[in-house]
Parts: structure tokens; C-alpha cells; sequence
């Protein structure tokens, strides 16, 4: 009975096919002497810039809005470069210079007019320790010189890092940008169909096209902003390893500064 019941499913189902596929009227196939003419009715040259000029001015202003957001990238891509490429470079120099030096007039002769992190921290230093030269709490200058070596880091970190979170934005929305574009194109696709009562593939490929072209560029922005905030983000980190080796390099000759200053009034005390 099951086997029955399943031939008689089988059976039923061929008949639905072929009365299917029968009652479907076949297109007309065109003579070899029509082919031209086939090719010439595709409405327009599918090449990147065709495609963008006959686009929706929506997906036009999409297109070049992705567009300006990949030059953004690229140019914070080549200035942020050249920019902490210099400040690693005379951080490390400064460091190279002071390796030796055991106190801040002698690191200050040392670094001469040098402009890396380390000679704005010493400066500050070297005022405070001037400032505070009629006080005699070290517990004190050790403080106020740590607060303002901080708030030069915190400066120096938030101008390197300047530009960094417009990459992430682009990162995290040229794609559905791109695909607000590809969805608006394929929307008038599909209402330029309808007008045209047809589903001639030559009529609908190019606008499905031309939106597909807005995800693409989309992805063009997105890809290498990732890529770039990523590669900035590990390039920052490795600096601020260097500007806390600096700090150090300060707060240790601040210490022998302040040491040596009371060794001397010890020694003047007893005599």
C-alpha cells in the first residue's frame, strides 16, 4: 500500500511537470541574423564609469560620498604616517642622547633643541624643580612634576591618535552606505521593469549593475579604513611603550636632582 501510494505521487508529480512545462510558451529563439540586433538593445556600455553616470543621482551621490571617504582614508593614511614616523624618531634619538646623563641640566645640554616628547617633560621638570626651589617637601615637587608629565602625555596621545576615530567610522559605515545605494538602484530597477512590462535581461542587468557598483565602492572605502585603524592602533601603542620609557628617564633624574639637593643641605646643616 505504501509502495502504491508512492507511485501514485510519482506519477502525479511527472504529469504536473510535463502539463507545467507544456502549457509554458516557449521563447522565440532569434536567427543568427538577429544577433546584432540583440546586443545593440542592451541600453548602455557596462564599464565603471558608464555605469556611474547613468545612475540615480541618489546612488551618484552615494558613490561619491564612498569615494571622498576613501581619500579621507588614504590622506590620514599618509599624514598620520609621516607624523608619528617623526615622533618615533626623535623620541628614540632624544632617548639615545640621554642615556648617559645624570641629571636634567645635563640631559637639557644634551637634547640642545631637541622637539620629541622627552625635552617637553623635562622643561616641565626642570620649571617645577625651579619653582619649588624654597620648598623642601621632595614628596611634594615628585607630585606636581608626575602631574604635569601627565597631562603632556595625555596632549602629545590625543594628537597622535587625531584622525584615528574618523577611520573607524568610515570602517564601520561605508558598507551600509554602500548598501543604502545598492538597495535604492535595485529599487528603481525593479520599478523601471514594471514600466516597461518586460524581463529581458539586457533591460535589467544594467541598473542591477550599477547599484552592485555602490557596495563596491562601499567595500573599497571600508576594507583598507579597517586595515589602517588597526595597523595606527598597533603603531600607537609601540610609541607610547617609547614616551613611558621617557617619563621614566625624567622621573629618575628628577630623583637623583632632589636626592643630591638634600644631600647638600644635610651637608650644610652640619657644618
Amino acid at each position: 500500500m505504501k509502495h502504491f501510494h508512492l507511485d501514485r505521487i510519482l506519477i502525479g508529480g511527472s504529469i504536473f511537470c510535463v502539463t507545467l512545462l507544456s502549457a509554458t510558451p516557449l521563447r522565440a529563439q532569434p536567427a543568427i541574423g538577429d544577433a546584432p540586433h540583440v546586443l545593440g538593445s542592451i541600453p548602455h556600455e557596462l564599464s565603471i564609469w558608464s555605469m556611474f553616470l547613468s545612475a540615480d543621482i541618489i546612488v551618484k551621490i552615494v558613490m561619491c560620498g564612498l569615494a571622498f571617504a576613501s581619500l579621507v582614508t588614504w590622506t590620514i593614511f599618509i599624514a598620520k604616517s609621516v607624523e608619528l614616523g617623526f615622533a618615533r624618531r626623535r623620541l628614540r634619538k632624544a632617548l639615545f642622547h640621554t642615556r648617559a646623563v645624570l641629571a636634567m641640566r645635563e640631559a637639557q645640554l644634551a637634547l640642545g633643541k631637541d622637539r620629541s616628547i622627552l625635552s617637553a617633560m623635562l622643561a616641565a621638570a626642570l620649571f617645577e624643580e625651579k619653582a619649588s626651589a624654597d620648598l623642601s617637601a621632595e614628596a611634594g615637587i615628585r607630585e606636581r612634576v608626575a602631574s604635569s608629565i601627565a597631562e603632556i602625555v595625555r596632549a602629545h596621545v590625543r594628537g597622535i591618535r587625531r584622525g584615528t576615530g574618523l577611520l573607524a567610522t568610515i570602517g564601520s559605515t561605508a558598507p551600509f552606505v554602500g548598501l543604502f545605494g545598492t538597495v535604492w538602484g535595485v529599487m528603481n530597477s525593479f520599478i523601471g521593469i514594471s514600466k516597461s512590462n518586460t524581463t529581458n535581461l539586457a533591460v535589467v542587468a544594467p541598473g542591477i549593475a550599477e547599484a552592485l557598483l555602490a557596495t563596491a565602492i562601499g567595500l573599497v572605502a571600508a576594507i583598507p579604513a579597517v586595515i589602517i585603524y588597526n595597523h595606527f592602533s598597533r603603531a600607537t601603542r609601540g610609541y607610547l611603550d617609547l614616551v613611558a620609557r621617557a617619563s621614566g628617564v625624567i622621573t629618575r633624574l628628577l630623583s637623583r636632582d632632589l636626592d643630591r639637593r638634600g644631600n647638600s643641605a644635610i651637608a650644610r646643616a652640619a657644618e
